[in-house]
């Protein structure tokens, strides 16, 4: 078992990554420059918890958008669960694959983890936001998958 990953704060500049998204396609962060960019790190596609937090996200991408901001989830999921997932739940940004963990661990997300007294390794659930110069405007660690969208929009003022 590893150590706890090391965190990003506000004014780090966010680790770069290349990943495949739900079509197979490649999206980096670079894509993203000149604009906020919410990136969401969670657990499982295709599970309640990550459904519901996925929704919200789907459900609130036109007033994000809106005020200049995407958002990319990524998860351990390889690209055919992933775009299985999308389909499903009619989620209307990019799903993407970290199988190996190296986005993960850069941002901190990737570490030790209690369920029911068993320690094992996985994802922290947690929301970035990269601002327009690359730099973390907003780390949010340990979030909860329902109620954290309505939360970050009034952090965001959206």
């Amino acid at each position: 078992m590893t150590d706890s990953p090391k965190r990003l704060a506000p004014g780090d500049r966010a680790p770069a990554f290349t990943l495949l998204d739900q079509d197979g396609g490649t999206v980096r962060l670079a894509d993203f420059k000149g604009q906020r960019v919410v990136v969401y790190f969670y657990p499982a596609a295709m599970t309640p918890a990550c459904a519901d937090q996925a929704c919200d996200f789907r459900d609130s991408l036109q007033s994000l958008a809106a005020s200049g901001i995407a958002v990319v989830g990524i998860s351990p999921d390889e690209p055919e669960r992933l775009a299985r997932f999308r389909e499903r739940d009619s989620l209307n940004f990019p799903l993407l694959s970290d199988e190996r963990h190296r986005a993960m661990r850069a941002y901190g997300t990737w570490g030790p983890k209690l369920n029911y007294g068993r320690v094992y390794e996985g994802v922290i659930r947690s929301t970035f936001v990269v601002d327009a110069k690359g730099r973390i405007e907003h780390a949010l660690y340990n979030v909860k998958a329902t109620g954290h969208v309505a939360r970050l929009r009034k952090l965001l003022g959206v």
